[in-house]
């Protein structure tokens, strides 16, 4: 199995050999505690979309690494990729600037109250 990192990296690795656009990663270990990482990335057409989830799907599994669920397929607008500590958002321009994740998520981190010391 690898680490968060590792399989961030590997990610990141299979959505540049497609040419992904605009990569983003975002830490949410302090956010969620359903997953570690989430991986945005812009892609310019439908076909572009799926090969990018598909690549990625197949580099993971190669690593052994397995993948949890795919989702958004039949659009092909967005497609999230499943890898339990690792979430893949591979989205078109458009559908990306609608739902702007990082800034959602970027927000979730700054709304979050922080923890009293004890005493």
């Amino acid at each position: 199995m690898l680490t968060t990192e590792e399989k961030t990296q590997a990610v990141i690795a299979a959505l540049e050999s497609i040419k992904a656009n605009n990569i983003t990663v975002i830490d949410t270990r302090k956010l969620s505690s359903m997953f570690e990482c989430m991986i945005i990335a812009s892609a310019n057409s439908t076909r572009q979309t799926k090969a990018l989830a598909d690549n990625v799907a197949l580099k993971l599994k190669e690593l052994g690494e397995p993948i949890y669920g795919r989702e958004g397929e039949e659009s092909g607008e967005w497609i999230l990729v499943d890898m339990g500590e690792v979430l893949v958002h591979i989205m078109q321009p458009a559908i990306r600037e609608y739902y702007n994740l990082e800034e959602l998520w970027s927000k979730a981190q700054t709304a979050r109250p922080k923890l009293a010391k004890a005493p």
